[in-house]
């Protein structure tokens, strides 16, 4: 829905738990069927909040007609010390579906183990251009996570879909665990079209991209989830 993306980046952006409860039903009316949010202070900043955490999820559920899971994430950036980031897992109250962890941060094995024993599903972030993936395959809680978010972080257009094939290769097989492969930016489009010609799942939100496939800005999340279904379904059609 939003990820860092802040104020400067336009008013699509949601911020605040309102906003993004907004922004989440347009989505999922639109196609989407799990969702991923950056809970936020009234400040804008990441947070792990409980309190922020709970008012956010109080606000974006009851948007939602049906059961949809809703995550968060547990980047480092929102709480640098990773004994702190996995303390605050164990003090919220309210749940969210599933969190990100991304596995090339330090500390990344104790926050996971503190979701799972929460009960929360745990995506693996594995992003390129780091050893996250050799990290990850490695790793004994490999094997008992939700999915592997396979995150190109290579913006260019021209150069995204051989860094996700890299990336996807590096995973090897991943514990068999279901991958879901996402760009950003100049490489969002391409990495998704990859993923329908694979078969794979994956995402799109103003927090990979503003723009649409054509380059126009996009003016919602459900804008970009429509394109995003139309342009994977055409690449799965195609296959690989």
């Amino acid at each position: 829905m939003n990820g860092a993306r802040g104020a400067a980046d336009g008013a699509v952006v949601p911020l605040t738990p309102e906003a993004m409860a907004d922004a989440v039903a347009g989505a999922v009316a639109a196609g989407a069927t799990d969702v991923h949010v950056h809970p936020r202070t009234p400040c804008g900043q990441d947070t792990l909040s409980p309190r922020v955490l709970a008012v956010t999820l109080e606000a974006i559920r009851a948007r939602l007609p049906a059961p949809v899971p809703v995550g968060v994430t547990t980047g480092a950036w929102a709480e640098p010390d990773p004994d702190a980031r996995a303390a605050r897992v164990r003090s919220w109250e309210a749940l969210p579906d599933h969190a990100s962890v991304n596995w090339h941060e330090p500390g990344a094995e104790t926050v996971a183990a503190a979701l799972i024993e929460r009960g929360v599903g745990v995506e693996a972030g594995v992003w390129s251009g780091t050893d996250g993936a050799e990290r990850f395959t490695r790793s004994p809680l490999g094997p008992r996570v939700l999915r592997v978010l396979a995150e190109v972080t290579d913006p260019g257009a021209g150069t995204a879909e051989a860094s996700a094939r890299a990336l996807l290769a590096g995973l090897g097989a991943a514990h068999g665990r279901p991958v879901l492969l996402h760009g950003e930016d100049g490489g969002a489009w391409p990495v998704l079209r990859l993923a329908g010609r694979l078969g794979l799942a994956t995402r799109v939100g103003l927090e990979d991209t503003l723009l649409l496939p054509d380059g126009r800005p996009a003016r919602s999340n459900a804008e970009l989830v429509g394109a995003g279904l139309a342009e994977w379904r055409t690449a799965r059609r195609r296959g690989a």
